[in-house]
C-alpha cells in the first residue's frame, strides 16, 4: 500500500518539476526582457499600441478567433457525439478521413485555398480565414472529443433514452454537461490556433483595416534593421489573451486533454 508523500518528497518532486521546466520558461523571459531594452518598457510597449493599429487588429483578431471557435465547437461537438456513441454505416471510415486532415498542414493547401477563396469572392471577408482555420483544426478537436464521449458510461445515454430523449436531447442535457474538461481543450485550442494565425490572414485580408494582431510585429521591421525590443513588446502583448485563455480554463484543459488523448 502506498503511503502519503513526505514533506522531504513534494519538495524533491517540486523542484525536479522547476527545473523540468525551466527550459519551457526561459525563453519567454528572455522575450519580456529583450522588451524592456532600448527606450524602455514604457516607451516600447507605448509605440506598440500608439504607432500601430493595435486595437483594431486585435478586434479583428478576436471576431476571427470567436468566430473560429463558435463554428469548431459546434461542429466537433457534434461529430465526437456521432463517432462516439451513436452507430452507423461506415463511421469507422469515416472517422479515420477525419482524422487523415491532421497529416495536412495549411501550407500544403494554400493553393487549392487560394482557388476557393477567389471563386467564392471571399477576399476582405474574414470567413476567408476562418474557414480553413476551422477545416484544420477540426481533425485533432474531434479526434480528442470522440476518445472523450467513447469513456461516457452507456448506463448515463440509456437512461436518456428511456425517458424519451431523442439523440440530440441526450447531446444537450447528458453529454455536454459531463464535457466540460473536453470542451475547455476545444475552446483553448482553436482560440490558440486561429490567434496566432499569420499567413491565411496575410493573403485574403488585403484590406489593411482587416488584418490580424500578428502583422503588428511587422511594424518595427525594415529593409536594414528591426527595433527588436519593439518587436518583442509587441509579441508580449500578442501572448497576453492566450495566456489569460489557457488560466481560465487550466484545470478543465489539462483533465480534457489527458483523458482524450488516451483513448
Amino acid at each position: 500500500m502506498i503511503g502519503r508523500p513526505t514533506h522531504r518528497s513534494r519538495v524533491i518532486h517540486q523542484l525536479l518539476a522547476t527545473v523540468a521546466v525551466l527550459p519551457f520558461a526561459l525563453p519567454l523571459y528572455w522575450i519580456i526582457a529583450i522588451s524592456f531594452e532600448g527606450a524602455g518598457a514604457s516607451a516600447n510597449y507605448s509605440a506598440v499600441v500608439t504607432k500601430t493599429p493595435f486595437v483594431q487588429f486585435l478586434i479583428n483578431s478576436l471576431v476571427m478567433s470567436a468566430g473560429t471557435v463558435a463554428i469548431v465547437f459546434v461542429c466537433t461537438m457534434l461529430a465526437g457525439y456521432a463517432l462516439g456513441k451513436l452507430h452507423f454505416a461506415g463511421r469507422e471510415l469515416l472517422f479515420r478521413a477525419i482524422v487523415a486532415g491532421m497529416m495536412l498542414p495549411v501550407i500544403a493547401l494554400i493553393v487549392p485555398i487560394y482557388m476557393l477563396v477567389r471563386q467564392a469572392g471571399l477576399f476582405n471577408n474574414f470567413l476567408a480565414v476562418i474557414i480553413p482555420l476551422c477545416t484544420v483544426i477540426l481533425p485533432m478537436t474531434i479526434l480528442l472529443t470522440r476518445n472523450y464521449i467513447q469513456g461516457l458510461p452507456e448506463e448515463l445515454l440509456d437512461a436518456a433514452k428511456i425517458d424519451g430523449a431523442t439523440s440530440f436531447g441526450t447531446l444537450i442535457r447528458v453529454v455536454m454537461p459531463l464535457s466540460r474538461p473536453i470542451v475547455a481543450v476545444i475552446i483553448v485550442w482553436s482560440f490558440l490556433n486561429s490567434w496566432n494565425e499569420f499567413l491565411l490572414p496575410l493573403l485574403f485580408l488585403q484590406n489593411e483595416s482587416l488584418q490580424a494582431i500578428t502583422q503588428i510585429p511587422t511594424y518595427f521591421t525594415a529593409t536594414y534593421g528591426s527595433d527588436v525590443p519593439k518587436i518583442f513588446a509587441a509579441l508580449v502583448l500578442m501572448c497576453l489573451p492566450i495566456v489569460t485563455a489557457y488560466l481560465c480554463f487550466q484545470k478543465f484543459f489539462e483533465r480534457g486533454l489527458t483523458a482524450g488523448a488516451l483513448k
